[in-house]
């Protein structure tokens, strides 16, 4: 017999067998309850009169039940608290939650997050109190796979002024981030091989390939992508022109020209992933390479990196071929993005505390970078330090390194892990990924302090 309860403030699921009797079901019943996690310790559980009529039976019969589970240690009964569900003791709950504070680390240099303490969260509620004030009631409905039409009005402002992008609102598609943009367009392309810097982030190799694609390597050198070496074959080309990940060199203009024209003249896509552009620290941020070729260069930016990770908003700049082929995709993916944080980006936008709060992450980046530099001193061999959230230190063993910062308890990147084929890094250059966005601002001396000290003799 299935029966719904509440009381109290609980609703629970019970499924007791019509084999059993009354009593010895509810005990079970509650016992699973209890031991699957469904009753948390410290639930207060209804009283035994509300029981009773809930599922059936005497006001006895579960009042017998209850003492038994009290007298097992399932339940406490105290007088005037009512009867509560108790705190069971588990060694394998345990465990878990120890291996993993053991593995964190006391200093956190790894690249690829910002300053989430830095979130704007007044601008934020401000911006979501405005949207949800004037949203349409459709607003809460299924919505264009696209995304909102406010945020792409936004967006094709934002970018068309910041990033010096060409983004006409219906060739702009939101997604929720720089994954799904990825693995849409891979979808899009229906298996063509596609072209990956090398070395780059292994994550994003893996998320082409698992959406189809043909991952080839194309090297990167102190220029950027060597667009000479791009073949014929390939499809498409992933890139990253403002501030390559992971060793931080802006692509060349000679090998921007060379890009454009390669994808001109093949009928190619070209993919920039333009993660940190808005975070450059010797002059004005450099603008995306999509104002060059709009028909050829699919553009990808997300809120990530200047708002926050957990927002999940990005979004797709398209040639305008793909657009319908992509919203397809996309509308048998997740159908649509959220709304409710489309629509406060929007206003966020539109009211300029965006570009506000750009501005200030990028002069607390760049006193965190500065402050990177001063500590490693006269130190050679640090490259990518014109833009973006992280630096490559050149060192000439990485695993002596690793092994000495892991010692310290200070959490860095590699660059070893980046190279497509790992087997054969032995003759490359190796280093150090050291994100300086991830650390709250209190942390953040110390933990160069650490990495100057890791750092010594390497």
């Amino acid at each position: 017999m299935d029966d719904f309860w509440s009381g109290v403030g609980v609703d629970l699921h019970l499924e007791t067998d019509g084999n059993e009797g009354r009593r010895a079901g509810l005990e079970r019943a509650l016992r699973d309850a209890v031991r699957g996690g469904r009753l948390a310790p410290g639930t207060r559980l209804p009283a035994t009169r509300r029981l009773a009529t809930e599922v059936g039976i005497s006001r006895n019969t579960v009042k017998a039940a209850y003492d038994q589970l009290v007298a097992e240690g399932y339940l406490t009964a105290r007088q005037g608290s009512g009867t509560r569900v108790a705190a069971l003791p588990s060694a394998a709950a345990e465990a878990p939650a120890a291996t993993a504070r053991a593995r964190e680390p006391r200093f956190d240099l790894r690249p690829g997050s910002p300053d989430v303490g830095a979130f704007p969260a007044a601008a934020w509620l401000r911006a979501l109190r405005r949207a949800i004030a004037t949203a349409p009631s459709l607003a809460y409905d299924y919505g264009d796979p696209r995304g909102r039409i406010e945020l792409r009005t936004a967006l094709s402002g934002y970018l068309g002024r910041a990033r010096g992008v060409i983004a006409p609102p219906e060739r702009i598609v939101i997604t929720s981030g720089y994954v799904q943009g990825l693995a849409l367009l891979t979808r899009a392309l229906e298996g063509a091989p596609v072209g990956m810097e090398d070395p780059g982030l292994p994550f994003h190799r893996e998320v082409v390939r698992r959406n189809g694609g043909h991952v080839v390597p194309v090297p990167v050198d102190d220029r950027g992508l060597r667009a000479r070496e791009l073949g014929d074959g390939l499809g498409a080309v992933v890139v990253t022109p403002a501030h390559q990940y992971p060793t931080g060199v802006t692509l060349h203009p000679e090998r921007r020209r060379a890009l454009t024209d390669w994808a001109r003249a093949r009928g190619a896509l070209i993919v920039e992933d333009d993660y940190d552009g808005e975070f450059r620290y010797d002059r004005q941020p450099v603008g995306a390479l999509q104002g060059m070729a709009p028909g050829q260069v699919a553009y990808l930016g997300t809120a990530s990196k200047t708002l926050g990770p957990a927002l999940r908003l990005g979004w797709m700049v398209l040639p305008s071929h793909l657009v319908d082929a992509v919203a397809d995709a996309k509308l048998h993916s997740d159908h649509h993005t959220e709304t409710i944080g489309q629509l406060a980006l929007a206003e966020l936008i539109t009211g300029h505390a965006y570009d506000r709060h750009v501005r200030a992450c990028r002069l607390r980046y760049r006193r965190r970078r500065d402050l990177l530099l001063d500590r490693l001193g006269a130190r050679r061999g640090v490259r990518g330090i014109a833009a973006g959230l992280h630096a490559l230190v050149e060192v000439r063993d990485e695993a002596d390194v690793l092994e000495r910062a892991e010692a310290e308890g200070l959490a860095v990147g590699r660059l070893g892990e980046h190279w497509h084929a790992r087997e054969a890094a032995g003759g490359r250059p190796q280093g150090l990924v050291v994100g300086y966005g991830t650390p709250r601002e209190r942390a953040y001396p110390e933990a160069l302090e650490v990495l100057v000290k890791v750092l010594e003799g390497a």
